[in-house]
């Protein structure tokens, strides 16, 4: 009868339990790496390229007739008292707000600016002697009918005599949102056309807008006009201009 031979691997682990001794398991074989493998640990990690981009600088202007004069207007007196003064002062004052009030000038449209009650000293050879006082009195009105400019003005000249002061005029646009709405289309139009030139003249296509910034613009800008106040009856001539916006943008366009 053939006696079959025992396995060596199960002889030894019997006899290192025997002995008391761990055994070790086997440690596994490494992976045969492939050469797809080897290429993807050697193979350098490729980044997105960057885009090439373009900056320009957009400029766009909005014009519009103004709707809003804003006077400004006021009184002064002397006296040789503080007080007779101020009486003077006041009388003045009273006179040109009825007189504004009657050419439809609204109370919210009127505001007091400045007040003041100053000594009036005269200088001689190093001395100085006080004469009187001088009271004086600023008013800012709203005036929402632009043609009727002149006619309030010359309504304060009338009823204030010498004591009157016209200080100037200034023209503005009660609601500037339009305005400004279409100085930005300008603006965004004038950037986009230069991009676009730009783009051409690498040999490339624009490609999206990236950013855009508005720069900081000082709004709509009234002409200050100086008021002639020679001349009665039929007003004091005032030329109200236009009123113009200025809006500057940074725009930042890929290329394709």
């Amino acid at each position: 009868m053939t006696v079959p031979l025992p396995r060596p691997t199960a002889g030894l682990a019997v006899a290192l339990l025997a002995l008391g001794l761990p055994l070790l398991a086997a440690a596994p074989a490494p992976a045969l790496a492939g050469p797809d493998a080897v290429a993807a640990v050697s193979a350098p990690v490729r980044s997105a390229p960057v885009p090439s981009t373009i900056t320009v600088t957009g400029v766009g202007s909005a014009t519009a007739v103004p709707d809003l004069a804003v006077v400004s207007v006021g009184v002064e007196a002397v006296g040789k008292t503080a007080q007779a003064a101020q009486d003077a002062q006041s009388k003045a004052a009273n006179a040109l707000l009825n007189a504004v009030r009657e050419r439809g000038v609204a109370e919210q449209d009127v505001r007091t600016e400045g007040l003041s009650l100053t000594p009036v000293y005269k200088y001689k050879d190093g001395n100085s002697t006080l004469t009187g006082y001088q009271a004086a009195q600023t008013f800012s009105l709203k005036v929402r009918m632009v043609a009727r400019t002149g006619l309030i003005l010359q309504s304060v000249t009338d009823a204030t005599g010498d004591a009157g002061r016209i200080h100037g005029v200034v023209f503005d646009v009660a609601d500037r949102t339009d305005l400004r709405a279409r100085a930005r289309a300008s603006a965004h139009k004038d950037a986009h056309a230069k991009a676009l030139q730009y783009a051409r003249l690498s040999g490339r296509d624009l490609g999206r807008l990236v950013s855009l910034t508005e720069g900081v613009s000082g709004g709509p800008s009234p002409v200050p006009a100086p008021a002639d106040v020679a001349g009665s009856g039929a007003g004091v001539p005032i030329a109200p201009g236009e009123i113009q916006d200025d809006v500057r943008v940074t725009a930042v366009y890929e290329l394709d």
